[in-house]
C-alpha cells in the first residue's frame, strides 16, 4: 500500500525546527567545572594537540564525529534544490547516525555546485570531523569530488549515495539467486540509470564478479563507441562482459535480462517488458519516492522478487542498512579509508544475515541489531 508522509514529516520538522539537537555531556554545575570544560584547564587539552595532532581524535569530538556535506544538487529524486532544501534531508541522516550506531553528525549544505569551491570548503572545516559523508551531489561532479577528498584527506570519505546503495544492491541481489535458483555469475543484468548510485552498482556488481551487465541511460543502451560519452560510463562498459549497440532503447535491450535494477525514474516499466525477460525475473526498482514500476504490478507481471527504496513495501534498498555501521567500523578499527575489499566484505555480511532468503525478504529489516555490528566488522581489513 502507498503511504504519503508528506504531512506527517511537514509537521515533525515544524514542530521543533527540524530534528537534531546538541547536548552537552558534561554538567557545568559550579565555578569549578565551568573551568574544567573551558579556561583555563581546556588550554592544557589544547597543548595536547597541538604537541600531537593525533590525539584530537581522542580529546574531542573528531574521534565519533561524521560530516554529513551535500550541495543540494541532487535531493533524494528531486533534484537540484540547492543547499537550504537539501538541509532536511542531511538532519534526517544524522538522526539515523545516531540511532543506529550512536555516532554523531552534523549536517553541512555548501552553497557552491563548484567544484574546486566545494573540496576547498570541506578540506578547510575538515579538522572537526573524523570522517566525511557525501550526500546528494550529483553526477559526474560527485565522483570527482569524492576521488579528489580521498586524495587530499587523511580521514574516510564515502559519497553514501554511490556506495551504500551499492552495497545493499549486491547484498540484495545475492539472496535474490537463492530465491530464483540462478548462479550469481551467470546474471544477465540491466542498470538503467548510471548517476551516482547506478555507476557505483555497476561497479561493485563487476567487482564481485557479474560481467554481463548492460547499462541504459536517457539515450538508450551504452555502447563502447559511442562517441559522447563521459570516462566512468565509458569505464564501466569497457569492463563489462557485454558489448550491446548504441543508443538502443530500453523496452528492447530488457528482452532477455534476469535482473532489472532501476535508478532512473517512476513508472518506467511496462508489462511488455517484465514478460519479455528471462524465468523468474529479478526487478529491482529503485526511483525514490516513486519506483520504476510498484510491487504489486510487477509480480503481476510475472517478476519473481521485487525490490524498491521505499520503507512500505518489502525488501527496501535502503543504505541506512549500511552507512552506520560502515562509520563505526572505521572509527572503531582507526580505518583512515572505505576500500573497495570493505564493501564487497560489507555486501556479503548483510547477505548473510537473512538466513533463509525468500522473495518477499532478501535484505534483513533495518531494525535488526545484527546489521549495524556485521556491517561495522566488515570494516576490519
Amino acid at each position: 500500500m502507498f503511504h504519503d508522509y508528506s504531512n506527517k514529516s511537514l509537521e515533525l520538522y515544524g514542530k521543533e525546527k527540524g530534528v537534531i539537537k546538541t547536548f552537552n555531556i558534561f554538567d557545568v554545575a559550579n565555578r569549578d567545572a565551568l573551568s574544567t570544560v573551558y579556561t583555563p584547564g581546556v588550554g592544557a587539552v589544547s597543548q595536547e594537540i597541538f604537541k600531537d595532532p593525533e590525539k584530537a581524535s581522542k580529546l574531542t569530538l573528531k574521534g565519533r564525529m561524521v560530516a554529513v556535506i551535500t550541495d543540494g544538487s541532487a535531493v533524494l529524486g528531486l533534484g537540484n534544490l540547492g543547499a537550504e532544501a537539501a538541509i532536511p534531508v542531511m538532519e534526517g541522516k544524522c538522526v539515523l547516525f545516531k540511532k543506529f550506531a550512536d555516532i554523531d553528525a552534523f549536517p553541512i549544505a555548501i552553497k557552491t555546485q563548484n567544484v574546486e569551491e566545494f573540496v576547498q570548503t570541506v578540506k578547510n572545516i575538515c579538522p572537526v570531523f573524523g570522517a566525511i559523508n557525501l550526500e546528494d551531489i550529483s553526477a559526474p561532479r560527485c565522483f570527482e569530488i569524492e576521488e579528489r577528498l580521498k586524495k587530499e584527506l587523511d580521514i574516510p570519505v564515502m559519497h553514501d549515495d554511490q556506495h551504500g546503495t551499492a552495497i545493499v544492491v549486491l547484498a540484495g541481489l545475492i539472496n535474490a539467486t537463492k530465491v530464483v535458483g540462478k548462479k550469481i555469475e551467470d546474471l544477465k543484468v540491466l542498470i538503467n540509470g548510471t548517476g551516482a548510485a547506478g555507476t557505483a552498482i555497476g561497479r561493485l556488481l563487476l567487482l564481485y564478479g557479474i560481467k554481463n551487465i548492460i547499462f541504459v541511460d536517457s539515450q538508450g543502451s551504452i555502447c563502447r563507441t559511442r562517441a559522447e560519452i563521459n570516462k566512468y560510463k565509458k569505464a564501466l562498459v569497457d569492463e563489462s562482459g557485454e558489448n550491446p549497440q548504441c543508443d538502443i532503447p530500453l523496452e528492447e535491450m530488457i528482452a532477455g535480462r534476469d535482473v532489472f535494477i532501476g535508478v532512473s525514474r517512476p513508472d518506467l516499466l511496462t508489462e511488455k517488458m517484465i514478460k519479455s525477460m528471462g524465468n523468474d525475473p529479478i526487478i529491482f526498482a529503485l526511483a525514490n519516492p516513486v519506483p520504476e514500476i510498484m510491487p504489486d504490478e510487477a509480480k503481476k507481471f510475472g517478476a519473481k522478487v521485487v525490490a524498491t527504496g521505499r520503507s512500505d513495501f518489502p525488501n527496501q534498498i535502503n543504505n541506512a542498512l549500511v552507512f552506520p555501521g560502515i562509520f563505526h567500523g572505521v572509527f572503531r578499527y582507526g580505518k583512515k579509508e572505505i576500500t573497495d575489499e570493505m564493501k564487497l566484505k560489507a555486501a556479503k555480511a548483510l547477505a548473510d544475515i537473512v538466513e533463509n532468503p525468500t522473495s518477499d525478504q532478501i535484505i534483513p529489516d533495518i531494525f535488526d541489531k545484527k546489521v549495524m555490528l556485521a556491517i561495522s566488522d566488515a570494516m576490519r581489513e
